[in-house]
C-alpha cells in the first residue's frame, strides 16, 4: 500500500517506501524528522514536512487556546490533566496561600476532596475564609472542613510571613505541599509599609520569605522518601514585565512603570525563582523538592472582576465583561496548580493549562537575571527587616540565595 501511494505520488517507476521517523518532544509538541533515501522521494518529503508544520501549527493554536480560555477550549491542549486525576492525598500537609478565594479555594478544595490531611490557609479575612470553610463542610463534609487550618497574614508583612512559618514548623513533622497562590493582580503602584513596590513584595517576595523558612520542614519530609511539590502563580502577562528589567536595585523596582508592566515583572519574578531554586536547591543536593511555576489562564476572580477597575475604570470593562463568558472559572484556573502541587516530577519548569511545559519569555529563561532577582530580594528584605529582628534572627538568615 505504501509503495503505490509513493509511485503516485512521485509520479514515477515503482519505487520503495522512503523511512521516515517521527519525534515527538513532550515540551515543544511533535516535530517530523524524514529520513528519505531515495532521490525520487523528494516530492513526498516536501509534502510531509508541509503536512507536519501545519499540524505542529494547529497544536500551539490548540494549546494557546486551552492555556487561556474555559469550557471546550481546555479540551484543546495536547497534554491534559483534570482535577480528577489529583491523587490520593492521605497523611500529607499542605499550605495554601490565598486559599479562600479564586483559584486558591479552587486548588484547597481539591485538596481536600482527595483527602489531604491538614491544609493551612493563610489569608487576610476571617469572614472569607469561614465562607470558604463553610462551603467545604457542605459540599464534601465536615471532617474535610475540620482539616483546613487558618492563618490571618498580609504577605507584605515579612515579619509576620515568618511568624506564620515558624508555627507551622512547630505544629508539623512534615510539610508535602506549598502551593504560593496569593498575590496582588493589575492594580496601580503602591509602596508597602517597608517602603517597596506592592507587587514585588507581595507576589515575589513575601512567598521567598515563606517558602525559605518552610524549607527546612520541606527538605526533611523530602529525605524521608517523598516528593515534596511548591508551586509559584505566574502569568503569560510576565511578557510584559519591562524589556530592560535588571533587578538591578530598590529604585528600580520601585519605579512606576504602570499597572501591567509592575504586575508583569512580578510575575517574571515567580518563573525566575522557580528556575533559580531547580539550580539552586533541586540540582543541589535535594532532588526531591521540587517548584514549578504556573499560568492559570484568563480566571474569573475578583482580580480580574473587581481589581482590574481600580487602574483602568473604563477599559477594565473589558476584562471584567468582554471576554467573561470564556474566562475559566476557579476550578479550572485551578488545574496547572494542582498538576504541580500533586503529580508534576520536574523542577524549575513553566506550566500552562491543563499541565503543558512552555520556555516563557527570553528573561524569564535568563540565569544572571534570576541571580540578580534573588540577590536583590535578599538585601532588600535584609535591610527592611534589621530593626525588627535582626538581633533575634533576620527573616532572611536561613533562605536559599547563595
Amino acid at each position: 500500500m505504501a509503495q503505490r501511494l509513493v509511485a503516485r505520488r512521485a509520479n514515477a517507476t515503482l519505487l520503495p517506501a522512503p523511512r521516515c521517523t517521527a519525534k515527538i518532544n513532550p515540551f515543544t509538541g511533535p516535530a517530523v524528522v524524514f529520513a528519505c533515501h531515495q532521490p525520487q522521494a523528494r516530492a513526498i518529503k516536501s509534502t510531509a514536512v508541509s503536512k507536519g508544520v501545519v499540524s505542529y501549527t494547529m497544536q500551539k493554536l490548540g494549546d494557546t487556546l486551552a492555556e487561556n480560555f474555559g469550557g471546550a477550549f481546555t479540551k484543546l491542549g495536547s497534554r491534559q490533566f483534570k482535577l480528577d486525576d489529583c491523587p490520593d492525598l492521605t497523611g500529607k500537609v499542605g499550605v495554601v496561600t490565598g486559599g479562600s478565594q479564586g483559584i486558591g479555594f479552587g486548588v484547597a478544595y481539591t485538596l481536600l476532596k482527595h483527602n489531604i490531611s491538614k491544609l493551612y490557609i493563610i489569608s487576610v479575612n476571617k469572614e472569607v475564609f469561614e465562607g470558604a470553610k463553610a462551603v467545604i463542610s457542605d459540599e464534601l463534609g465536615q471532617d474535610k472542613a475540620a482539616r483546613m487550618v487558618w492563618m490571618k497574614c498580609d504577605l507584605s508583612d515579612w515579619r509576620r510571613v515568618k511568624e506564620v512559618a515558624e508555627m507551622i514548623k512547630r505544629d508539623n513533622n512534615r510539610l508535602d505541599i506549598l502551593v504560593n497562590n496569593s498575590g496582588r493582580g493589575i492594580m496601580s503602584a503602591e509602596l508597602t509599609s517597608y517602603g517597596v513596590d506592592r507587587h514585588m513584595a507581595v507576589n515575589h517576595m513575601g512567598h521567598v520569605v515563606l517558602t525559605s523558612h518552610l524549607l527546612p520542614l520541606m527538605q526533611k519530609t523530602a529525605e524521608e522518601g517523598n516528593i515534596v511539590r511548591i508551586s509559584n502563580q505566574s502569568s503569560n502577562l510576565h511578557t510584559g514585565a519591562p524589556k530592560d528589567t535588571k533587578f538591578a536595585s530598590l529604585d528600580e523596582i520601585n519605579q512606576d512603570v504602570g499597572p501591567n508592566a509592575q504586575y508583569g515583572r512580578s510575575k517574571l519574578a515567580g518563573i525566575l525563582y522557580s528556575r533559580y531554586f531547580n539550580r539552586k536547591v533541586t540540582q543541589n543536593g535535594h532532588p526531591n523538592v521540587l517548584m514549578n511555576a504556573t499560568h492559570p489562564g484568563f480566571v474569573s476572580t475578583k482580580q480580574s472582576r473587581d481589581d482590574i477597575l481600580e487602574p483602568y475604570p473604563l477599559g477594565g470593562y473589558v476584562m471584567k465583561y468582554g471576554i467573561e463568558p470564556i474566562k475559566k472559572d476557579q476550578f479550572e484556573g485551578a488545574v496547572p496548580t494542582v498538576f504541580c502541587a500533586t503529580k508534576i516530577k520536574d523542577s524549575g519548569q513553566y506550566i500552562c493549562p491543563p499541565c503543558i511545559p512552555e520556555e516563557g519569555s527570553q528573561m524569564s529563561q535568563d540565569d544572571e537575571l534570576a541571580d540578580r532577582l534573588m540577590e536583590l530580594t535578599r538585601n532588600i528584605i535584609t535591610e527592611k527587616t534589621r530593626m525588627d529582628s535582626v538581633e533575634r534572627g533576620c527573616p532572611m538568615d536561613d533562605v536559599v540565595v547563595h
